[in-house]
């Protein structure tokens, strides 16, 4: 299944704007961003749930904006696109 561009580049729209400092720093924006269902699978090994994610978002400080490179959306069926992409500065790969 193809991915139309507009899909493709909203999503991407939608994880560049997590990456915003000032968004990030805002529970109800990053609450409107993540599904209720969201879970995050950090490097530590640990699992995350959205309302983890809002509290340790907010207990950044002084954090830079980050870079995302490398971005790809696939359409897995009629209602799930993955997402996959890197952060530049933290060196991490992401998906979504």
């Amino acid at each position: 299944m193809e991915l139309e561009p507009a899909e493709g580049q909203t999503l991407r729209d939608l994880e560049e704007r997590l990456l915003l400092p000032c968004v990030r720093a805002s529970p109800d924006e990053v609450a409107a961003l993540l599904a209720d269902e969201f879970i995050e699978f950090g490097s530590s090994v640990r699992i995350y749930d959205k309302q983890q994610i809002i509290r340790l978002l907010q207990e950044e400080q002084g954090e830079a904006q980050r870079t995302l490179v490398d971005f790809s959306a696939r359409k897995l069926s009629a209602d799930i696109v993955l997402v996959t992409y890197r952060v530049v500065e933290s060196r991490t790969n992401r998906s979504s």
